[in-house]
């Protein structure tokens, strides 16, 4: 009897938060409509740049519009086509071909350039490395089977080490024929500034809550939450849908609400209340809490320091707050790499904030 082979388990996609769809299965787009106008506009010109950098805060969308220009031009090859100079918009219908084959990711026109899963260690890597750069020598080196563009997503360029952008770099300066790049960036000041120069940069901007909301509801997310969560999460994601779904799925509506009222009794603190909360986001399995938690404080402090300045605050204060960010950031990668007590890193944490809260009030006073 021939034993039949083991059937391998597909990765988790990295993009992926619980069953929420990743940027390439997204068929609709919320939001971004200059961007998508831009882009369709540059794609029917037929000038279209051979590198396109979509820049913006991470989970915004840019990812699922540098997908949904792709599926355009993989499904439009010819932009002088009839299809094209009367498309009002980069849909293509969920039911084309080419649309089924970048939701698998199957399209031979679409080349998708990411962190690469490691297989011993059964996790994705940290960045994207040289290797998975090295695979646009065979993508390029095949013949096209479609006509059109050969295209290329990097998803994002913050992940490239140094070898893996210098690789990338070689490619942009060397494009092949009919070839387009999409370089999704969260931080293009990371970027070297020579892939920058060889790009043509288009701003994706935040969402405003209501698109956020518009999003949430066309992901069904409406069947899993009540409107109240829905609204408090789109509120609270600084136009990020990545950054709603993600404090649905990890009860950051709640936690978010916890922080902001500590915070609002400042300078006192509510002793009880922080205990409380430390012990709920630093106990086993509470990674994704503690996570949401550092992100929220980071932005208060972020906040704080943008309306302090905004009122007029002295500089000794808008010092004192700027440290406290600075020493948190610091205190928070510390305890990750050290594995230290994460409890005591938000008792210490929210002591911090009360203490300079105390100092700036003094000042002004």
């Amino acid at each position: 009897m021939v034993r039949a082979a083991a059937v391998q388990e597909a990765p988790p996609d990295p993009d992926q938060i619980g069953a929420w769809p990743v940027p390439r299965e997204q068929i609709a787009l919320c939001g971004h409509a200059q961007a998508e106008a831009e882009l369709l506009e540059a794609y029917r010109s037929g000038r279209l740049h051979h590198a396109i950098l979509l820049t913006g805060p991470a989970g915004i969308g840019k990812a699922t519009l540098a997908f949904r220009f792709a599926r355009f031009v993989l499904a439009n090859p010819d932009p002088s086509a009839d299809a094209v100079r009367e498309a009002r918009d980069l849909a293509v219908p969920a039911d084309h071909s080419v649309a089924r084959q970048v939701t698998i990711g199957a399209h031979p026109g679409l080349l998708h350039l990411r962190r690469p899963y490691d297989e011993k260690a059964k996790r994705y890597r940290t960045e994207i490395t040289v290797d998975e750069v090295r695979r646009l020598v065979p993508y390029f080196g095949s013949t096209s089977a479609h006509g059109g563009y050969r295209t290329v997503i990097v998803d994002p360029a913050d992940d490239l080490n140094t070898n893996a952008a210098n690789a990338l770099l070689k490619a942009l300066e060397e494009p092949p024929s009919q070839a387009l790049f999409l370089v999704v960036c969260n931080v293009p000041g990371k970027l070297l500034p020579t892939i920058r120069s060889r790009c043509r940069r288009l701003d994706v901007r935040p969402l405003p809550p209501g698109d956020v909301r518009a999003a949430l509801t066309a992901l069904g997310a409406d069947a899993e939450h009540d409107g109240e969560a829905l609204n408090a999460a789109a509120d609270i994601a600084h136009g990020s849908i990545r950054r709603a779904l993600t404090m649905l799925e990890a009860g950051g509506v709640g936690l978010h609400k916890a922080v902001a009222d500590i915070l609002a009794t400042l300078p006192k603190l509510d002793v009880p209340a922080v205990h409380r909360l430390a012990d709920r986001i630093s106990g086993s399995g509470a990674g994704e809490s503690y996570d949401l938690f550092v992100d929220l404080v980071l932005d208060w402090l972020s906040e704080k320091v943008r309306a302090e300045a905004a009122a007029g605050a002295p500089p000794a204060v808008l010092a004192g707050w700027a440290e406290v960010w600075e020493k948190t950031g610091h205190a928070i990668g510390l305890a990750d790499a050290l594995n230290l007590d994460r409890k005591q890193v938000v008792l210490n944490l929210f002591q911090d904030i009360a203490e300079i809260d105390r100092t700036a009030r003094a000042r002004a006073s």
